[in-house]
């Protein structure tokens, strides 16, 4: 069984385990909670009624918070010419083609986010055993391989957050950190919230947003009612 430390212990006493709160409230609850001496980040684990294992009903996608995520991304996009020089305006923090894939080969990964134009996936395509674990390969569905790629890393330095559903049918996503006002965390939740029922597979039987919890970085999880979420999505 698994050891909980003395503040763990002291947070799981302010709050019911069995009972399913407001947003709002929960929102309150972690934030009132959090106990570490630096600003935790806020995530949040939705369980979705999908089955992963089937293609038609793998929920994938990304979505642009209003409020960000409290951290500004180290971005590299895969780019040339003109595009070299279109991402670097838009604020990418390492941009290249070849250079950088074999530097990534050799064990370099200072970077949070990757993106590229379209050209250039022949390049990337080589580098999928390494970035692909880690959730770094740039990819269409969630908007990290375009064209517009100006627009992209604007994106993703503004607080893109990309999401994908797990094999247990459940998505994790930070929504912010615990210095951020409720309103703003309040707002990106609903965000994402919203974002994931209009990704719902049409082959998605039942009931679709099964749970959802959230926690700070080191604090315990708080349930949330999902049928009072599920009805101000509508």
């Amino acid at each position: 069984m698994a050891q909980h430390g003395k503040k763990m212990l002291e947070a799981c006493k302010k709050f019911d385990k069995s009972r399913r709160y407001e947003l709002h409230a929960a929102l309150q609850l972690v934030k009132d909670i959090a106990f570490a001496k630096f600003d935790e980040s806020v995530e949040m684990a939705v369980r979705l009624g999908v089955n992963p294992r089937h293609a038609d009903q793998m929920v994938r996608g990304s979505v642009v918070l209003p409020h960000g995520v409290g951290k500004v991304p180290r971005v590299l996009v895969f780019a040339k010419g003109e595009k070299e020089r279109e991402a670097l305006d838009a604020g990418a923090d390492y941009v290249g083609a070849e250079e950088l894939a074999q530097k990534i080969t050799e064990g370099w990964l200072d970077f949070d986010r990757a993106a590229a134009t379209p050209d250039m996936m022949g390049v990337v395509g080589r580098l999928g055993r390494i970035l692909g674990p880690r959730g770094l390969m740039p990819n269409p569905r969630t908007g990290t391989v375009a064209l517009d790629i100006g627009r992209v890393v604007r994106e993703i330095k503004a607080g893109k957050v990309e999401f994908r559903v797990d094999r247990a049918g459940i998505v994790h996503a930070g929504i912010g950190k615990i210095s951020f006002p409720i309103e703003s965390l309040e707002e990106n939740a609903h965000t994402l919230l919203e974002t994931l029922v209009r990704l719902k597979p049409t082959t998605s039987k039942g009931k679709y947003m099964q749970s959802i919890a959230l926690a700070s970085t080191m604090g315990p999880g708080i349930k949330v009612d999902e049928t009072v979420v599920s009805n101000t999505l509508k």
